[in-house]
């Protein structure tokens, strides 16, 4: 199989300490990047539109934890204005604009930065493509880094707008695990699509396989593999957040890290037994093209067999003997075909008797 190959995007990050090159995929152009702000407690949440102007040197009012989320991550002057209000290391806006980078946490002295993707499964060509989301977790406040608006942290925001009890009266960690557990859920619904796929194409392989199931087969073992990449260090990175070195997280909200820890290794699971089904998929397929191959080198097998007497009495026949049976016989030629049908005929019973001429996959 030829291996992918990967062009990027290079991008300088202005204004750092030590510029380098950062990489991000080509593709087709992102949207414009824009920035929204959700300040919350209790009694009250505020939400509207930044610019980079305002971010510079806006402050969130007293009280109220600050969720900042930016869409789109190759502006690269917003991205140092929103580092420059939140003091973010340049090491982080290089991640930021890095969008291949596999999930991970750093700890800073004043906030914890964590990325993770979101993935997307096309059900047509069984493929998946997916997007780097960055969050960077504060004391008081949480910024959340998206590729492009996907809607995957709605939910969040209409529980903040509903007034969700536990949401609005806790802090910025409880924030980025209620993030953190809507992005599992889309895994979830990724697994649960891979799964019906490979439900149908178990369907279609004991019906009539084809040359395409196999390479769905092969599409559904890639997706698999991409989905693990993925979740496999997010484990590590829940694991991290669990034991909680710095103090990130309330003691309140650790159990549900633990919860969202178990929710991967479910996931893992689960996405381990479907790779096994894969794998079984794999072996029907090739059972059933050799069974296939089978029944034709049978057929074949039986119609030599029909005419290997027909060209026996004929071999007799055009033996240069001066006197054979039926040789002047004026109807020898019609005994002869007469024989052979009949022999022919009698085969064809004894085949039909042993279901030598079924097609039946269970004969």
């Amino acid at each position: 199989m030829a291996k992918r190959k990967h062009t990027h995007r290079k991008h300088r990050l202005l204004g750092a300490d030590n510029p380098a090159l950062i990489e991000t995929p080509a593709g087709p152009p992102l949207p414009a990047a824009c920035i929204h702000k959700i300040c919350y407690n209790a009694q009250d949440i505020l939400s509207a539109q930044l610019t980079m102007q305002e971010i510079v040197n806006w402050q969130p009012p007293a009280g109220h934890i600050a969720w900042i989320n930016v869409h789109g991550v190759l502006d690269i002057p917003l991205l140092q204005a929103v580092a420059r209000r939140f003091k973010l290391h340049p090491l982080v806006l290089d991640d930021i604009l890095n969008t291949e980078q596999r999930p991970k946490l750093d700890t800073y002295q004043d906030y914890l930065f964590l990325e993770t993707r979101l993935f997307y499964y096309d059900t047509d060509s069984m493929s998946v493509s997916s997007e780097q989301i960055s969050m960077a977790l504060g004391r008081e406040w949480l910024l959340t880094f998206q590729e492009r608006p996907s809607g995957s942290f709605e939910p969040v925001r209409e529980r903040l707008r509903q007034g969700q009890a536990l949401l609005r009266q806790s802090g910025p960690d409880y924030l980025c695990y209620a993030l953190l557990d809507s992005l599992m859920e889309r895994y979830f619904q990724v697994l649960e699509a891979i799964n019906d796929d490979a439900e149908q194409l178990e369907n279609q392989l004991l019906d009539r396989p084809s040359p395409e199931d196999l390479q769905n087969i092969h599409r559904l073992k890639h997706v698999t593999i991409q989905l693990r990449r993925a979740v496999w260090p997010l484990r590590e990175v829940l694991n991290s957040l669990i034991r909680n070195e710095h103090g990130f997280f309330s003691p309140q909200t650790v159990p549900y890290l633990r919860d969202l820890y178990d929710h991967t290794v479910h996931f893992t699971e689960s996405l381990e037994a479907i790779r096994d089904t894969l794998s079984g998929l794999m072996d029907i397929y090739m059972t059933s093209l050799s069974q296939r191959v089978n029944l034709e080198v049978r057929a074949l097998t039986v119609v030599a067999m029909l005419f290997m007497p027909a060209t026996l009495i004929a071999g007799i026949f055009g033996m240069n003997f001066n006197e054979m049976p039926w040789l002047k016989d004026p109807d020898g030629f019609w005994w002869a075909i007469l024989m052979m049908l009949l022999i022919a005929v009698a085969m064809l019973l004894v085949f039909w008797r042993r279901q030598w001429l079924s097609s039946r996959r269970d004969s």
